[in-house]
């Protein structure tokens, strides 16, 4: 899919231009012609409450009327309902710091893991580099950003929490840079909004949170008349996951009549084995596994189980064992 792009102006986003809903009532900050570029300055998903210094008191103490803001939106000239906006990630990249949490009440397991729990991570080469879980675990960088997406066409207000049709909190780990993303449009102008800027995670981010990271990140903006989605897809930019894709993975299976059941008995079989094999606490097993283990569905159509696979990529270990 290739389209002759605009080589026109680029805008600027700062990171107190947010808003925490999906509303086509809100004002566009700025208006572009098709194929031109923004540039994003993004706060972290924590709307800037967490920092480098913080503690689990910053768990706390969260506010979650600031949580998951999304900068914009943009206006996007020529873009109408039936329309398609397709979103080229340019460039991102991460601050050298980023946070992962468990907050009470949010993730996978969140009956199982009652307290906070707040890890802060030192990043080091930017996009292309690493952090340090502990001794021994290091994490590539794959960064992306969890919230892209467009206005409804329908009145009011929508949570920035969810994803939607038309995009909004997708927290999907391909949309790194070089990927394009395709949106449906619902209205005039499509208002383009994105923040929540991820400096890696595992596919299902479990526990709730990623390496959540202030991010600077780049797209470009494009109304495709040619082609019409139902729902958000995606051209990824190559091979997936190709900095942890370069060993063996151990996976752990969850099985039973129930989706979401199998996906929590897979999850915690990996929590037992990342316990015993590499003796992490619980909660730091969890952390690893959102931040770093990809739920795949192995199979689904053996009724009346479902098959759930955790895959954690030994690459992260500095033995690969």
């Amino acid at each position: 899919m290739t389209h002759t792009h605009n080589s026109g102006r680029t805008i600027h986003v700062h990171r107190d231009q947010w808003h925490l809903a999906w509303d086509n009532s809100i004002e566009p900050i700025g208006r572009i012609q098709s194929g031109e570029i923004v540039e994003f300055d993004l706060l972290d998903s924590a709307g800037g409450q967490i920092g480098p210094a913080s503690t689990v008191e910053a768990i706390k103490t969260l506010d979650f009327s600031r949580v998951d803001q999304v900068n914009g939106p943009i206006y996007v000239e020529g873009a109408e309902p039936g329309d398609t906006l397709e979103v080229e990630i340019v460039d991102l990249q991460p601050a050298n710091w980023g946070w992962t949490a468990i907050i009470p009440g949010f993730g996978l397991l969140a009956d199982e893991f009652s307290e906070p729990a707040l890890k802060i991570w030192k990043i080091e080469g930017g996009a292309d580099g690493w952090a340090e879980f502990l001794p021994g675990i290091r994490i590539p960088m794959a960064p992306f950003c969890g919230e892209i997406g467009l206005a409804p066409g329908a009145p009011g207000a929508l949570s920035t929490i969810p994803p939607y049709r038309h995009g909004g909190n997708m927290d999907t780990k391909h949309l790194t840079k070089g990927a394009r993303l395709y949106l449906p449009i619902e209205t005039s102008g499509a208002l383009y909004s994105m923040g929540d800027g991820h400096a890696a995670q595992g596919d299902g981010e479990v526990c709730g949170t990623a390496i959540e990271a202030p991010m600077h990140a780049t797209v470009r903006l494009t109304v495709r008349k040619d082609l019409q989605v139902p729902q958000p897809q995606f051209l990824t930019a190559g091979p997936l996951a190709t900095r942890t894709n370069t060993a063996p993975y151990y996976a752990t299976d969850g099985i039973g009549p129930d989706l979401v059941e199998a996906t929590r008995s897979a999850v915690r079989h990996m929590i037992e084995h990342l316990q015993r094999t590499y003796h992490l606490s619980r909660e730091d097993a969890y952390m690893l596994c959102s931040v770093a283990v990809d739920l795949k569905l192995c199979e689904v159509v053996d009724m009346p189980n479902w098959l759930v696979g955790a895959f954690l990529p030994l690459s992260i270990f500095s033995k690969n064992s």
